[in-house]
């Protein structure tokens, strides 16, 4: 079943103190990181959402304008939802260096063995990864969008009332993100 791939770039990176998703770990950018992940897992298609159109296009990635721009993570998956051409999105933020394709797989197969659910994320120690999701658009975008004309800007709570399937056994590795230039190791988490 085709799905496509989305990657969050349209950040502040304001505690990195540059663009996350064109710094590179182990020899190439975080975006492309993300991208690839999808990829190897079998996008048929993915996405740069927002940030520098140009660095990104010049990676090699298709991009899309956030077409919320500054208003954080929820409207660049918005974004994602409205630009996709398929049901299923998966949606990475661009700063997770562990990112894998066994880490998609394993949301991509929770949301397809549920077709109740809106979204399927990993939780890890108590917390869940809420920009590391699989999404079923026709169930997720109109509250998604209802909930940020409302002005809501957390993923997690304009997506708190859909049906949401939380996906065990992610790697924390997969799941860490780099906020700060020591945290771009790949050595991070089990």
């Amino acid at each position: 079943m085709r799905w496509v791939g989305a990657v969050l770039t349209g950040g502040a990176s304001s505690r990195m103190g540059r663009d996350k998703a064109l710094l590179e770990v182990g020899g190439r950018a975080l975006a492309v990181v993300a991208a690839t992940a999808l990829r190897t897992a079998g996008a048929a298609e993915v996405l740069a959402v927002g940030g520098d159109l140009a660095g990104l296009a010049s990676l090699g990635l298709d991009v899309v304008a956030d077409a919320h721009p500054g208003a954080g993570p929820l409207g660049g998956i918005l974004t994602a939802l409205d630009a996709a051409g398929s049901e299923e999105v998966v949606v990475l933020a661009c700063d997770l260096p562990g990112v894998d394709a066994s880490s998609v797989h394993l949301v991509l197969e929770a949301i397809r063995a549920d077709l109740t659910a809106a979204v399927a994320w990993p939780e890890h120690d108590g917390r869940l990864h809420v920009l590391h999701a699989a999404w079923r658009r026709s169930l997720a975008l109109p509250v998604l969008e209802s909930a940020f004309e409302a002005g809501e800007r957390s993923v997690r709570r304009a997506a708190s009332t859909l049906p949401a399937v939380t996906v065990a056994g992610v790697a924390g590795r997969a799941l860490l993100n780099a906020n700060r230039p020591a945290d771009l190791t790949l050595d991070q988490g089990a």
